[in-house]
């Protein structure tokens, strides 16, 4: 109930700010005419720059977050000096009616603590993330709380080490590692039914985002174990091996198969896209099959993911709001063939079937590997029960996010005004 009655009051705040901010753009417009026609403007840009980086990550949220902070500062030049007070309540209200919204529009999972685990083990991969397990201590952290460490070498596979403990009598399995690796603790949890965490010592950590993990808290991850909550979620599988992300084929796959990739990501791409959408790009013929039962050809890239991610320039792009809606997403960049079909076309559905020849490259969750064709993929609804840190959000950042800005201007509305829950 409290966060309820936060959040409406945050929104009803974002509301209030918002408005007061555009009035006293329009009064600075009308007594400093025609400078304050441009102040009018940035208000207007800055609070526009600032909702659409806070609902953001990366590099659109910092590009956002910056035009917004120019917007404000070269509205307070251009007052500075004509009405103080008035520049510093316009500046005041227009930061203040954007993280309002951003608290209003933000929802942290609140549940029951579930049981603890007897004998939880967590497996690490040194070299994950640039050593994040040595860094912040991870084998000594998680001894302290109960729970088993195993470091992974070279001489054994995570297989292999995750069978071991299985024997020993784990009753819950955590990886502190990259997203390969969570994908194959997480698979080995579902099929022995027991509960999984996922510890974000890894480079980006996107299933631990999109499962509510906060990443910048590494450390605090292992109290999911302790006294956590769970919920279940989907796995999918591509030829009967499961990720937890996505699988791509065509230009990302063969980038990820270069062995300079790793230590040059973005350079390897753009070296691949002449080699695969060029006009003498060797780019694999995909076919599939859509919902509607009729089967295509072409595309420079094929993305399936567990469950749809958002995509292009919607609020949250590059997450997926949920990963238990029992869907995979599809995502087919750049036809080819003729199709006359736009650059991307996306569906969902329970499974897909991909045919390209032989053999074809992939990037299972961002790792290389060659697949057998015709490629199946399937969904594995609610198969995996995760584990959460009491005071981690819990939800995915876009999970109840507008796509857009009018979109969240009546989101904020019906949180402000609307009826309790």
């Amino acid at each position: 109930m409290t966060s309820s009655i936060g959040r409406r009051f945050a929104a009803l705040l974002a509301i209030v700010l918002g408005v007061g901010s555009i009035v006293l753009a329009v009064v600075a417009f009308v007594e400093h005419f025609p400078r304050g026609l441009f102040v009018l403007a940035l208000t207007v840009l800055a609070l526009s720059a600032g909702w659409h980086g806070l609902l953001r990550r990366g590099a659109p949220r910092a590009i956002s977050l910056a035009i917004a902070v120019v917007a404000l500062i070269v509205a307070l030049i251009l007052l500075l000096g004509r009405n103080a007070g008035l520049t510093i309540a316009i500046v005041v209200t227009a930061v203040g009616a954007v993280a309002a919204a951003r608290v209003a529009v933000t929802v942290r999972v609140r549940k029951p603590p579930a049981p603890a685990p007897s004998h939880p083990v967590m497996f690490f991969n040194p070299r994950s993330g640039g050593g994040k397990a040595e860094r912040f201590h991870l084998a000594d952290e998680a001894r302290r709380r109960g729970i088993e460490p195993i470091e992974l070498t070279f001489d054994t596979t995570l297989e292999a080490l995750v069978d071991a403990a299985l024997e020993r009598g784990a009753d819950g399995l955590a990886m502190a590692g990259g997203d390969g690796s969570q994908a194959v603790v997480a698979a080995a949890a579902a099929k022995a039914g027991l509960p999984y965490a996922c510890i974000p010592s890894g480079t980006r950590n996107h299933f631990a985002l999109d499962l509510g993990v906060d990443r910048d808290d590494v450390v605090g991850a292992l109290d999911a174990f302790a006294n956590g909550w769970e919920q279940r979620v989907d796995l999918a599988e591509v030829n009967g091996r499961v990720f937890v992300n996505n699988v791509s084929l065509g230009l990302y796959a063969q980038a990820v198969q270069s062995s300079g990739y790793r230590d040059a990501k973005l350079r390897t791409l753009l070296d691949t896209i002449p080699e695969v959408a060029g006009p003498a790009g060797s780019a694999p013929s995909l076919r599939w099959t859509t919902p509607d039962g009729l089967t295509h050809e072409g595309g420079v890239a094929l993305l399936v993911s567990n469950n749809p991610y958002r995509l292009g320039r919607a609020v949250g792009s590059g997450t997926r709001p949920r990963i238990d809606s029992g869907t995979l997403g599809v995502a087919v960049i750049g036809p080819r063939g003729g199709t006359g079909e736009g650059l991307m076309q996306q569906w969902s559905g329970p499974s897909i079937e991909v045919d390209g020849g032989a053999q074809l490259p992939a990037g299972i969750d961002g790792e290389a590997a060659l697949l057998d064709s015709p490629i199946r993929f399937v969904s594995r609804p609610r198969a995996l029960r995760v584990r959460i840190a009491p005071h981690h959000p819990g939800r995915s950042p876009s999970a109840g996010l507008p796509e857009n800005g009018l979109v969240g201007l009546r989101t904020l509305a019906r949180i402000a005004f609307g009826p309790s829950g």
